[in-house]
């Protein structure tokens, strides 16, 4: 996925805090079913519109993934495991 752009600091995050490799995000991008849905939360809200999606890894981990689309890049902003309400969100 040449268009996805990851931070040295959300690297190191993902996988200190995580345990998320940039694999498996790439992997989540490729599996993904449906649409991203923007992030509405009064502390979310950037320009251009945070968006997320939740997907499986291809050894079927369950991700929720946050990103930045703008001008064609993918500006990841984190990656991890989803709670219950965000799964029953999406």
């Amino acid at each position: 996925m040449e268009n996805l752009c990851i931070s040295e600091s959300v690297e190191v995050k993902l996988r200190d805090k995580h345990n998320v490799s940039v694999n498996e995000i790439k992997q989540c991008f490729f599996n993904k079913k449906g649409l991203s849905l923007r992030d509405t939360r009064e502390n979310s809200k950037t320009i251009p519109p945070t968006l997320w999606f939740i997907a499986k890894t291809n050894n079927n981990r369950i991700l929720k993934i946050v990103y930045i689309l703008k001008h064609g890049v993918v500006y990841l902003k984190t990656a991890y495991n989803p709670n219950e309400v965000e799964l029953s969100i999406y």
